[in-house]
């Protein structure tokens, strides 16, 4: 009998497999084998917790959707430290209740961990059918049009990759 070892989640194996590259910085023979063990192992004891397989049909999506993402933090930390800072403006806080168009679980949790991500924003509940995500945001003043924001930025994106998955 032949042993071929079992990559569960291929994505996600590469991945582990890079990112333990980049934070030893060494491409040693022990790094790289240790890289490829870790990288076959971990997704293989985790595979109960991946109900859904991950598929993703628009790649250069995602990562012009990374690039956006990060930019929004970068541009966002200004804003929430300017807005903390100043005394001449009266923040207003308010709660957004984002209807969701997304249904692949993957996506609603990168959606909602980038709302989290993204400075003076918190997603805070999911209802239970999946279908709204109560957001905090630090200031405000036009509900209807940060949601549209929210949902132009971040939804969309996430749906183009994961949706056509289910499809």
């Amino acid at each position: 009998m032949k042993f071929v070892p079992r990559f569960p989640q291929p994505l996600l194996s590469l991945t582990l497999f890079l990112i333990w590259l980049l934070l030893n910085n060494d491409f040693s023979p022990g790094q790289l084998l240790l890289g490829l063990f870790l990288a076959w192992a971990i997704p293989l004891f985790t595979q109960v917790f991946w109900p859904h397989p991950i598929c993703l049909r628009k790649p250069f999506t995602l990562i012009k959707f990374l690039f956006i993402v990060l930019g929004d933090i970068v541009v966002a930390n200004f804003v929430v430290a300017h807005r903390i800072l100043s005394s001449t403006k009266k923040l207003q806080p308010t709660f957004l209740a984002i209807p969701l168009d997304l249904q692949h679980p993957i996506a609603i949790s990168i959606f909602a961990n980038t709302i989290s991500l993204t400075p003076g924003t918190v997603s805070c509940h999911l209802s239970d059918d999946r279908k709204i995500l109560l957001v905090h945001a630090l200031d405000s003043a036009k509900p209807q049009h940060d949601i549209a924001q929210i949902k132009q930025r971040y939804e969309h994106p996430l749906k183009e990759v994961f949706e056509s998955c289910c499809n």
